[in-house]
């Protein structure tokens, strides 16, 4: 990997553009290195997991009004979205999809500097795709970008910092991997990258507080502007530039300002893309710093038998999970038990109490209004904080795979003044955890996921069609995807019609 230091610069200043970060990536972009086999068979592996959730979320309002827009919209060729037939302008499709995969936050992560959903990437590559009649080799190579530099922006830049939502990262690694894709030239992806990310940053609020359905619209919406930056890129228009380091760039006014240097990560000529091998999927539906929490509570059900008895519970941990998802974060709404899923989904106290009760975590009954409502829910639930601890904190952002670390140390004090204490570093899914995940766990997650959404055959259809991407020729695309009964359809709420 190669370090480029990136930095505000003044109006005045020599700075040829070949220097900007944004041609930087697009020469990543443009560089065709061989996609090594882990990659591929990884890439596989993420299509798989990305059509889990969405199965799992296609009948919930937001992924149904998603999926409304989007067939106001039919083209042809086009691009498909989960569910349904036909196909349609591949930026709609991107955005359907999009939403569909985010709506229960239960797909691929990867935390360093900031926070990313990596999977993210994939609606827009593959509408794109599909729409232009490309190769599964094609794709391949295609996400391997957008894995790449979603997670080397990661690994560098902070966002949340200065309160800036991380799909900002996504827009720029969205439009660079299409570029893989399409084939297209440095130019063309550097001001598509500009572009994107100038489209796409927004604050953290989307985040914060009493959390919306704009938490799943979000990354949608920047893989969405990323489809359309590339699209007037191709026909020779240009972005902000340097979008990055400009005076008025967004280094200088929404990130660290004038006197901040970043060190960004990535790969030099010649060199494959790897890092969505650094990536990592969930197996519970909740924040991904909720992960080893989820593990740990379930480990420390035996060792504290009656729950009733706990004073008190604090979960020692990292800055990242004490604020984002935490007591720290000083949010109310973390202990509404008439918060929404989407609030829920981010307090790490209901997640615990509730996997400490039941000893798993459900994508759908575990957030039920009934679930959070138990009063003896409600009761432990009040007796759990967080509290940041340095070496967490220190774990958290270590660049050693044996030392980085998103869990917590359980110090949970009895009525009778007992302690007990117990710590868990990464979830049991992680790769370095106690189950790792691999391509059997991988389809096992869609299975569960899909049964009573997916019939069978088109369950087994689309698995043979994705774990053999790498020879769909082009045109062929359009097989990874699924299609589901007007039944299933019907179970999605009665929504109101919009302008499309």
């Amino acid at each position: 990997m190669k370090i480029h230091p990136v930095r505000t610069r003044r109006s005045a200043e020599e700075f040829p553009q070949s220097e900007h970060l944004a041609w930087k990536i697009a020469e990543v972009a443009t560089d065709p290195v061989d996609v090594p086999e882990a990659v591929s068979e990884m890439v596989i592996n993420r299509i798989i997991d990305n059509a889990s959730v969405a199965a799992a979320s296609l009948a919930r309002r937001s992924v149904s009004n998603a999926r409304a827009q989007a067939k106001a919209h039919p083209h042809t060729p086009g691009a498909t979205v989960f569910g349904i037939g036909g196909t349609f302008s591949p930026e709609w499709a991107a955005w359907a999809n999009g939403v569909a995969v985010r709506e229960l936050d239960f797909h691929d992560t990867f935390l360093a500097a900031d926070y990313s959903h990596p999977g993210d990437n994939i609606p827009p590559i593959l509408a794109v795709a599909q729409h232009a009649g490309r190769s599964g080799a094609d794709l391949i190579r295609g996400l391997a970008t957008g894995y790449e530099i979603q997670i080397d922006l990661v690994r560098a830049i902070c966002l949340h910092e200065h309160k800036i939502d991380h799909v900002a990262h996504l827009g720029p690694s969205a439009a660079a991997g299409i570029g893989t894709l399409l084939g297209l030239d440095i130019e063309t992806v550097y001001q598509a990258v500009g572009q994107a990310l100038h489209t796409t940053t927004a604050t953290r609020q989307s985040r914060k507080g009493a959390i919306s359905s704009w938490k799943a619209y979000a990354p949608a919406f920047a893989g969405k502007m990323a489809v359309e930056a590339v699209d007037r890129a191709m026909r020779g228009e240009g972005a902000p530039s340097p979008i990055w380091e400009g005076e008025d760039g967004v280094i200088a006014w929404l990130l660290g300002g004038a006197t901040a240097e970043y060190d960004v990560p990535l790969p030099g000529v010649g060199e494959a893309k790897r890092a969505i091998l650094d990536s990592y999927t969930k197996e519970h539906s909740a924040e991904y710093q909720s992960q080893a929490p989820i593990d740990l509570a379930r480990r420390l059900r035996g060792r504290i038998g009656d729950l009733e008895q706990i004073a008190s519970i604090v979960l020692h941990t990292s800055h990242h999970t004490h604020v984002v998802i935490g007591t720290g974060s000083n949010d109310p709404q973390k202990f509404d038990p008439t918060a929404s899923r989407e609030t829920l989904d981010h307090s790490v106290m209901y997640i615990f109490a509730v996997a400490l009760q039941d000893g798993t975590w459900h994508h759908e009954h575990s957030y039920a209004p009934s679930r959070a409502q138990r009063p003896d829910t409600i009761d432990l639930w009040n007796r759990i904080s967080t509290a940041e601890d340095p070496e967490w904190t220190r774990r958290y952002h270590s660049t050693d795979p044996d030392e980085k670390a998103f869990g917590a140390r359980a110090v949970v004090t009895l009525k009778s003044g007992e302690v007990i204490v117990d710590e868990l570093a990464i979830a049991d899914a992680h790769p370095l955890g106690a189950r790792p995940f691999a391509r059997e766990q991988y389809i096992a997650k869609f299975r569960t996921l899909a049964e009573d959404v997916i019939a069978p055959a088109e369950q087994d259809r689309f698995l043979d069609a994705s774990q053999h991407i790498a020879d769909l020729k082009a045109g062929e695309l359009g097989q990874l995807t699924f299609s589901v009964s007007e039944n299933v359809l019907a179970r999605a709420p009665k929504l109101p019609k919009g302008l499309f």
